[in-house]
């Protein structure tokens, strides 16, 4: 990997660390964020990009079933949001039928997708008790035929997202990530849990640097517990992947990328003070409105979870979490974020 961590005074020394390529396209630095349902849609996508330091973006996840049937393919379109100047963006896919799968590769690739990214890491049960997301860990060979057809079905990248397998004490990672690569992807990566944890309990990383030594020529990118440089470093040193993706750690906080990307590089971090911080909740706020295909009330009454995650309180006061989650409009959000956001002028 070219890094190396010196320990120093109980201190971890960050070095540079090597770009990633995904099929023809290079991931730098190689530090990615998760897809999450509800959160990365291209209003959030579009800030963590401007904000630096992320190199690969990926989309909410998107039934292949439903761009089968009228009845559910003109919502399912509706969600395609992903532009040109997002590239690379993956966009994903979730479903357990390799025909299905394959054509809605063949979908979101005319549509402009970069990287076809298929899920097979969702551990939500309404998702894995029809077969898809995780569940396909329980699966290897029907797992496999999904991978092959969705290779065969586009010329873009084909990567997938896992966990270390769907049942705990039964470990599936390493064994579908030597199928995989036989079926022609091109990246994995692991989320190192079982999806029967979903996100409790400790990533154990081991499981990434064992899929990274069964199939050491594939891009392996790293997921799970990873909230600071240190983090990011010390898992490309211990497990030697390729990239590290970040999930949970950038809601409230999509300047981390550029934080960490600065910190991996010897820089000092960019600091965001309360004003900053205020500042681009807003600007995730106006981006969100302006892109929703949704009412304007509905629309921010999924943004008041998100916004309440920039940490905007005053010391010892909860006060602007309580009023965010009660705004139904976006003048409401402005009256409370502005004379934060003018506290540095």
């Amino acid at each position: 990997m070219g890094a190396v961590i010196e320990l120093l005074s109980n201190r971890v020394e960050l070095l540079p660390f090597p770009p990633m390529k995904i099929g023809q396209f290079v991931i730098d630095p190689p530090l990615c964020l998760a897809p999450m349902a509800g959160h990365t849609h291209h209003a959030f996508r579009s800030l963590v990009r401007q904000l630096g330091g992320c190199g690969l973006v990926c989309t909410e996840l998107l039934s292949s079933h439903a761009l089968q049937h009228k009845g559910s393919r003109e919502r399912t379109l509706s969600l395609f949001d992903w532009t040109a100047d997002e590239t690379p963006c993956a966009v994903q896919l979730f479903g357990n039928d390799p025909s299905e799968m394959a054509e809605a590769a063949r979908v979101v690739a005319d549509h402009g997708a970069s990287i076809v990214d298929i899920n097979m890491g969702c551990w939500v049960p309404k998702i894995a008790k029809k077969g898809g997301g995780a569940a396909l860990l329980r699966d290897v060979c029907t797992a496999q035929k999904v991978v092959e057809a969705v290779v065969k079905a586009v010329d873009v990248p084909v990567t997938v997202k896992v966990r270390t397998g769907f049942e705990e004490g039964q470990p599936s990672a390493v064994v579908f990530a030597r199928a995989a690569h036989e079926a022609g992807a091109q990246a994995i990566a692991v989320h190192a849990r079982y999806a029967s944890q979903g996100f409790s309990g400790h990533a154990d990383w081991g499981i990434i640097q064992a899929v990274k030594d069964s199939v050491p020529t594939l891009p392996i990118i790293g997921n799970g517990d990873v909230f600071t440089a240190n983090d990011a470093q010390r898992m490309f040193t211990a497990t030697a992947c390729d990239g590290v993706m970040l999930g949970r750690a950038v809601l409230g906080a999509p300047w981390i990328f550029q934080q960490i990307h600065d910190e991996l590089r010897g820089l000092p971090p960019t600091p965001y003070p309360r004003a900053r911080r205020a500042q681009i909740a807003l600007e995730h706020a106006h981006r969100t409105l302006h892109a929703s295909t949704l009412s304007e009330e509905r629309t921010v009454l999924e943004l008041r979870g998100q916004l309440s995650l920039y940490g905007l309180e005053c010391p010892e006061s909860n006060l602007i979490r309580n009023q965010l989650v009660r705004c139904t409009r976006l003048h409401e959000i402005e009256a409370l974020l502005l004379p934060i956001i003018e506290e540095c002028l």
